[in-house]
């Protein structure tokens, strides 16, 4: 699992198609170059979540999701970033796993409609 560190890289995902589902919000862009490379997926999580514990848990919860449903579900040369929210840190891990999968099924359907691809 490649790790997007770039704050460049975290702007650019903002800019592509954006999904809440429950208790994360993950942002998606597609790949900027033809070669599509490897997936990558970055992890953020602001002050309204709580103290630097639970931004740290929370950070936690959504690396042991991902790292679980990326290798699964990730396209090619598409960049990840998952945002916590305020109720991650307390969410049931079986609801998290499901809102990652729903976010991720979601997103990757808008971006197909958007470029007109399929898979």
């Amino acid at each position: 699992m490649e790790r997007l560190k770039k704050r460049a890289d975290f702007l650019r995902a903002a800019k592509g198609v954006r999904r809440v589902e429950g208790a994360i919000t993950l942002e998606i862009c597609q790949p900027s170059d033809i070669t599509g490379g490897p997936w990558r997926v970055g992890f953020t999580a602001s002050r309204k979540v709580g103290n630097a514990v639970a931004r740290n848990r929370a950070k936690r919860r959504l690396r042991a999701a991902a790292s679980q449903l990326l290798p699964l579900l990730a396209r090619k040369g598409h960049d990840y970033v998952l945002v916590a929210r305020a109720s991650t840190g307390t969410r049931a891990f079986d609801g998290l796993l499901a809102d990652v999968t729903a976010a991720l099924k979601s997103a990757h359907q808008k971006l197909d409609r958007m470029t007109g691809e399929g898979i």
